[in-house]
């Protein structure tokens, strides 16, 4: 079975570093400016991002005169909510990058005064300036339902594998395979999903489904195992992004989950040869009435 040991060494930091430092040149240099951002570039966003979390400022970071951010789905001024407290980012980190349509996001550890939080990190990018930055943090179980930490010790080898040309999906055939998972959830059965048998999920770091799962016998084959009782009312679905270069669809889905709240999970779906292999997801409680408020 697949491991969680793909610990970032040394050559990693070396290469961030590398990117973060070409992407400072091309923000100050008006001919690299006047290009699109591409996927280092995008990465680099992100790796600009959290260093700016870690020392609480925003400062320096190329946003726009029109920068829109929301933690948990309110409107704030970057440098409020987690920006804060943040002290570390764990070895744990999966990102998603669309150079398509400019958007570029992660599902990150990060430590807010020494308690690890879970953190989705959403920003979309415009003439190499970021526009929009979308966050949820998760810090606890009250809040996130399952908080099991065990299983983000770092990214899974699987989602960071890149395709052999056999594998590899269009994009269209990738937003079809993907949107298999929220119809299936809708229609409380994943029999019809093109699930690979040895697929997996993992849920706020529980292993929730795939061979690692040890909830219950029937967890080990996603597409037939049980989804709970009814439908989900009130359920909402939105495609974030599609990182064809990994083969990764990222959707946001919410839905009630009774007693006044609604569940909402940012979900990465990774797909390979037209099946479902890979399923990991960061989840939070909010209001009923809560909508994500980005359409």
């Amino acid at each position: 079975m697949r491991n969680n040991n793909n610990v970032r060494g040394d050559d990693d930091a070396a290469r961030d570093l590398a990117l973060a430092a070409a992407l400072a040149v091309a923000w100050v240099n008006p001919a690299a400016a006047a290009e699109a951002c591409n996927r280092a570039c995008l990465k680099g966003m992100v790796d600009a991002y959290l260093a700016a979390l870690l020392k609480h400022s925003p400062d320096g970071l190329p946003l726009s005169s029109k920068v829109r951010f929301t933690e948990d789905m309110k409107d704030m001024k970057l440098g409020e909510g987690l920006w804060k407290g943040a002290s570390k980012i764990r070895p744990y980190r999966q990102d998603f990058i669309d150079p398509r349509t400019g958007q570029a996001g992660a599902h990150v550890i990060v430590e807010e005064n020494g308690q690890p939080v879970l953190l989705a990190l959403r920003l979309k990018v415009a003439d190499r300036k970021i526009t929009e930055v979308e966050t949820q943090v998760s810090r606890n179980r009250a809040e996130g339902v399952i908080f099991d930490l065990d299983g983000l010790v770092a990214p899974q080898p699987l989602m960071n594998r890149l395709p052999t040309a056999a594998e590899r999906n269009s994009r269209d055939q990738l937003i079809k395979v993907a949107g298999s998972y929220p119809a299936g959830l809708k229609a409380n059965s994943f029999v019809t999903a093109p699930f690979a048998e040895d697929a997996y999920r993992l849920e706020n770091g529980s292993w929730m489904a795939g061979d690692n799962c040890t909830r219950n016998p029937a967890c080990k084959v996603m597409r037939t195992q049980p989804l709970g009782s009814g439908p989900r009312p009130g359920f909402q679905d939105r495609l974030i992004l599609v990182d064809e270069e990994q083969q990764i669809v990222w959707h946001r889905m919410s839905w009630a989950r009774g007693e006044g709240t609604r569940l909402v999970v940012w979900e990465a779906f990774k797909v390979l040869g037209g099946k479902l292999v890979g399923v990991e997801a960061f989840m939070r409680l909010a209001p009923l009435a809560s909508t994500s408020g980005w359409g």
